[in-house]
């Protein structure tokens, strides 16, 4: 039994068989999928899809990539969805320094309205931090008690350990399966197994053995051996332990 703790099944990328998308996933031994949003505009088609098929659980965001699509209207949206909507995480949130053009003041702003919903409502946090983890750290720092993930971990040893610190976990998926990849995978072999979550990002960041195809859910079994390898440890011992993570840290029901 595995959770696929970042996947983007609302993406229109899965329009067209997204039903066939999730029967695979399912047929693969992925029983459920946190289903994060990146725009205000995409909430309530997240919801209708999670509410359409067992097993999604949403999380409702606003991502920094998609700065230009934000108001500060719709950081005030979020208490309203909340009681309708029930997500599970807030998220997808957080800042990237990677692509050029994208204000990091705005970034900084949407990020922190975002984590003071998760902390009043006591929800986890899903977050990016693409070439900024030192910058979401020291956010993170000013908001003590808050819990989640930074998916598609590619920091440092010493990042790392900073996040572990504040209870945040690493989410880990396609990028671990590249040979090339040699200081994630020193980390994922030796991190602390409670701070592990597995997830594909689909229909991103597809795995070695699928590069340049589309992504899906179905295909975390491929993430979760190489990381067993890694680890010298059982595809089924990981399975427990990623999947006994995700559940605890979403309060998925049983």
């Amino acid at each position: 039994m595995l959770i696929d703790t970042h996947c983007h099944l609302d993406a229109t990328e899965f329009d067209a068989d997204r039903a066939e998308v999730i029967a695979r996933a399912r047929a693969a031994g992925v029983t459920a999928q946190i289903v994060p949003a990146v725009t205000f505009g995409g909430w309530a088609k997240l919801r209708s899809i999670c509410e359409e098929n067992s097993g999604l659980h949403p999380a409702i965001g606003l991502h920094p990539m998609f700065l230009a699509e934000h108001s500060v209207e719709h950081t005030e949206e979020f208490h309203e969805f909340m009681w309708n909507f029930r997500p599970v995480a807030i998220g997808e949130c957080g800042l990237d320094f990677h692509v050029e053009g994208l204000d990091k003041d705005r970034q900084q702003f949407f990020f922190e309205r975002q984590l003071e919903v998760a902390r009043d409502f006591r929800l986890p946090v899903i977050v990016h931090a693409r070439k900024a983890v030192d910058a979401v750290i020291a956010t993170l720092r000013r908001f003590p008690g808050l819990r989640g993930v930074v998916h598609s971990f590619s920091g440092s040893q010493q990042q790392a350990e900073q996040l572990w610190d504040l209870d945040f976990c690493l989410g880990i998926g396609g990028p671990v399966t590249y040979e090339r990849a040699q200081r994630l995978r020193r980390i994922v072999a030796a991190m602390p197994i409670e701070f592990l979550l597995l997830e594909t990002d689909a229909p991103d960041q597809p795995d070695a053995f699928h590069r340049g195809q589309r992504n899906e859910p179905g295909r975390l079994s491929f993430v979760r051996d190489v990381v067993a390898q890694l680890r010298g440890c059982s595809p089924e011992e990981l399975s427990a332990a990623t999947t006994d993570n995700a559940s605890r840290l979403f309060a998925l029901p049983a």
